[in-house]
């Protein structure tokens, strides 16, 4: 089973790489971008195959490691 998990800091928290890549845009000609949030995107091949034991060790994962919870959310995704 695959898993694909989503991170973006949260609302309120800066966001200097994406205000990097807002401006950086601006400067290529691209006015209309008002703001920019960036993220990750991790995919996972897990053995498991049971979609709720699955998503429930991926959310183990992203709480232990994979996520900074503190000023990141995440979401998982089964695919």
């Amino acid at each position: 089973m695959k898993a694909r998990v989503h991170i973006m800091l949260k609302n309120g928290v800066l966001d200097p790489q994406g205000e990097a890549v807002r401006h950086a845009l601006g400067s290529m000609g691209f006015a209309g971008v008002e703001g920019v949030r960036q993220g990750k995107v991790i995919e996972l091949e897990l053995a498991e195959t049971d979609a709720e034991k699955a998503e429930a060790e991926v959310t183990r994962m992203c709480e232990a490691l994979l996520a900074n919870t503190v000023i990141e959310r995440y979401e998982v995704e089964l695919l």
